[in-house]
């Protein structure tokens, strides 16, 4: 049994939602809805990279900040609502310099008023290279 919105798909996703938006620009996509997950792939490139050569901290929290309020705007039963993040974290375990990012989002906590989300970020090997939590509190219709 899934915890998403009836018939949620990859490209719902990645439609208008995202597009215009630093995380598109960043080439932040989803490419996975499961029963109690969704995932994102971000490319390690001249724009995600610091100049260090690795991934910069701050694309990190971006995809898992994304992918996280995403999860919160498609939880069955929040149609229609609003919501906003009021803490982010992120612990950088890995410098990562090319190919892409997956982050993978699970709920924590998933009450009528706020919501907690655990981001992983792997690199293509597997490897963890980030681990974020974030925190949304959900508001009514406006």
């Amino acid at each position: 049994m899934s915890i998403w919105r009836d018939g949620l798909t990859v490209e719902q996703l990645n439609a208008p939602r995202l597009g215009g938006s630093m995380a598109w620009h960043l080439g932040v996509r989803f490419t996975e809805v499961g029963p109690d997950y969704l995932r994102a792939t971000m490319p390690v490139n001249e724009y995600t990279r610091q100049p260090a050569g690795i991934i910069h901290g701050g694309a990190n929290v971006v995809l898992a900040e994304t992918i996280g309020s995403v999860a919160s705007a498609v939880l069955a039963g929040h149609e229609g609502l609003r919501h906003v993040g009021l803490e982010v974290n992120a612990n950088h375990l890995r410098g990562v310099r090319d190919g892409h990012v997956t982050a993978t989002v699970r709920p924590i906590h998933t009450g009528k008023s706020t919501q907690i989300w655990d981001i992983r970020i792997e690199d293509e090997a597997g490897r963890i290279s980030c681990i974020s939590r974030l925190t949304v509190m959900t508001l009514g219709p406006r």
